[in-house]
C-alpha cells in the first residue's frame, strides 16, 4: 500500500498527465460556437448580378446548430457559396467529419448529394462557378468522396489508369498524369478505393498535406495520392503548397464537425 504522506505528490502528476492534449499543436478550427476564425461567401444568382460580398449571410447558408447531440457546422446548400478560414496553411495533417442532410435544392433532385472540401485556396473569392476559390479539392460527394478536382486553375500530378468507364482512376502503380481545367484529361480523377459511409452516417477525412504532394483519405483509407501541386496563369504553372481551407455550398445539405489541423513535417507512412 502507498503511505499516504506519498499521495500528494503522486496525485498531482497522474492529474497533469490525464489533462494533457494528445497533440499540444493542434489547432481547432470549428469552435462550435460561431463561425469565428471563418468568412462566409454566398455566390451571385448570374454573372450580371453582383455578389453579396463577404460575411453577407442573409439566408444563413452557413451556420451552426446541434446534430446528433454535438455541435456542427451547417451548410444548407439552397445558393452556392464556400465557406473558408481566414488562415492560410501549409504543411498540415487535417480532420474533419461529415455527414450529409436530407434538403436539396430542385436541380439536384436526381443527382449525387454534393459538396466539397478545397485546400491550398487562394486568390478572390467566387472565380470558379461565381462562387469558390482557386484549389485544390477533396471532393465530397455520394459515392465519390476523396476524388480529385482542379478548381479555377489547380493542377496535381496523380497515378492514375483509364477503367472501363473511361475515367481516369487513383492507382499507385497507374501512369502519372497530370490533372487540370483544360487539361489533356481534364480536370478530375476517381479516388480508389472506396472508404465512404452510407448516407446518413458520419464519414472522417483526413487530409495531409505536405510540400507540393497530398493525401486524401477516407474513414482509414488512402484513395489518392496526388503529387506536385500547382496552379496556372495565363499558360504559366507556378507552385500551389499554401492557403486557406474552404468548405463548399453546393445545391446540398451537409453537416461538419470536429475539424482539427496539425503541422507535419512530412507525410507520415500510410
Amino acid at each position: 500500500m502507498t503511505p499516504l504522506r506519498y499521495l500528494k505528490f503522486i496525485l498531482p502528476v497522474l492529474l497533469f498527465v490525464g489533462c494533457k492534449s494528445p497533440n499540444e499543436n493542434q489547432q481547432v478550427l470549428f469552435n462550435g460556437k460561431d463561425l469565428g476564425g471563418w468568412d462566409t461567401y454566398v455566390a451571385s444568382a448570374a454573372d450580371s448580378i453582383p455578389p453579396l460580398g463577404l460575411n453577407k449571410d442573409p439566408d444563413h447558408v452557413f451556420s451552426v446548430v446541434e446534430k446528433d447531440g454535438a455541435p456542427a457546422l451547417r451548410v444548407s446548400g439552397e445558393t452556392y457559396g464556400g465557406i473558408s478560414t481566414q488562415q492560410e496553411f501549409e504543411n498540415y495533417h487535417l480532420t474533419v467529419q461529415f455527414k450529409w442532410g436530407e434538403n436539396k435544392i430542385p436541380s439536384f433532385k436526381d443527382r449525387k448529394r454534393d459538396s466539397g472540401l478545397l485546400y491550398h485556396a487562394v486568390g478572390p473569392h467566387g472565380v470558379d462557378a461565381r462562387a469558390w476559390m482557386r484549389s485544390q479539392e477533396l471532393q465530397i460527394q455520394e459515392g465519390d468522396c476523396g476524388d480529385y478536382w482542379g478548381v479555377a486553375g489547380g493542377g496535381f500530378d496523380i497515378p492514375a489508369i483509364k477503367n472501363e468507364k473511361n475515367e481516369w482512376r487513383y492507382d499507385p502503380k497507374g501512369t502519372m498524369i497530370t490533372f487540370k481545367d483544360g487539361g489533356e484529361v481534364g480536370r478530375r480523377c476517381w479516388k480508389n478505393p472506396d472508404g465512404e459511409k452510407p448516407t446518413g452516417e458520419w464519414n472522417t477525412i483526413e487530409l495531409y498535406c505536405s510540400g507540393d504532394s497530398s493525401v486524401h483519405v477516407i474513414n482509414g483509407i488512402v484513395v489518392m495520392r496526388l503529387y506536385h501541386s500547382r496552379q496556372t496563369d495565363n499558360g504559366t504553372e507556378t507552385p500551389l503548397a499554401k492557403g486557406k481551407i474552404q468548405l463548399q455550398s453546393e445545391g446540398c445539405e451537409v453537416y461538419y464537425r470536429n475539424m482539427t489541423l496539425v503541422p507535419i513535417d512530412k507525410i507520415p507512412v500510410l
